[in-house]
């Protein structure tokens, strides 16, 4: 009698607690499965920095924006672009970044570029694999190095790795991180109109392989942007230049262009 007395009061005094709401157990952060993944971010719009620094951009799956700059700066739509054709477009671009019409880009309008028009050009591209070992010192770059950039460092099997670029490098066709102020030829931090057709110049005869005044859309070259993942070249086959020809930059425009080691000798050594 006494056990059954003391049971009943045991289960008059679960009562109220059992009657309370159920509690869902504290979550801790890490703790239990992981939570599911959402959706994958979508693939950021292509861009195309042109030769003298003007961003060109287009969805991912639509054609290159290459070949949008292409056609604006072939004036005649002949399919090629001469030097004059080359110059005007540079100049066009010049005449947008010079937003007080007095003729020079300053240096606030080189932060507004930089800023507002092409803001990409502050980060830097990824290498694809990670270079090792070292290289023989650094030495100017070779006409081929200026507009792909060559190799710094070798894979362990001996394959070429490729440049790790900077800035406008990375979407443009030639190794020059800041097209606008790579035109300051006397260093004053201003880029008059003279200087961005004389920087114009330059660049058209760098792309201009086989020095017969055309630049077709097939003879350019790929951006480090376009091919990281080894997809085809805008334009199809590419003109490979007939020589190595070296010439001389302007100060500003050399200062502004990525150094990389020459190539070691990767042939197999004899016995």
């Amino acid at each position: 009698m006494i056990v059954r007395a003391a049971c009943l009061l045991l289960v008059l005094a679960a009562g109220p607690a059992m009657a309370q709401p159920y509690e869902p157990p504290i979550s801790i952060p890490g703790g239990g499965p992981p939570e599911p993944a959402g959706p994958p971010p979508p693939p950021p719009p292509q861009l195309f920095i042109s030769p003298a620094g003007e961003p060109f951009r287009a969805e991912p799956g639509e054609p290159y924006p290459v070949t949008a700059w292409f056609a604006r700066a072939d004036a005649d739509k002949d399919g090629v672009l001469t030097l004059a054709e080359f110059n005007a477009d540079s100049l066009a671009f010049f005449a947008v970044l010079d937003a007080d019409k007095d003729g020079v880009v300053d240096g606030f309008e080189n932060a507004d570029y930089e800023h507002d028009i092409a803001p990409e050009i502050t980060g830097i591209m990824p290498s694809r694999e990670r270079a090792e070992g070292g290289g023989p010192p650094l030495a100017p770059p070779s006409r081929a190095e200026r507009m792909m950039g060559g190799p710094s460092f070798f894979h362990p099997r001996g394959k070429p790795m490729p440049p790790r670029r900077q800035g406008a490098a990375q979407y443009g066709l030639l190794n020059e991180p800041h097209p606008v102020r790579g035109a300051d030829a006397d260093l004053d931090h201003k880029i008059s109109r003279a200087e961005a057709q004389a920087a114009a110049g330059m660049r058209f005869e760098l792309l201009d392989a086989d020095g017969d005044g055309r630049i077709a859309l097939a003879d350019l070259p790929g951006t480090p942007a376009q091919t990281m993942d080894d997809g085809p070249a805008a334009g199809g086959r590419r003109k490979a230049p007939a020589k190595e020809v070296e010439m001389q930059l302007q100060p500003a425009a050399a200062n502004a262009i990525e150094f990389t080691a020459p190539a070691a000798d990767s042939s197999p050594e004899t016995s």
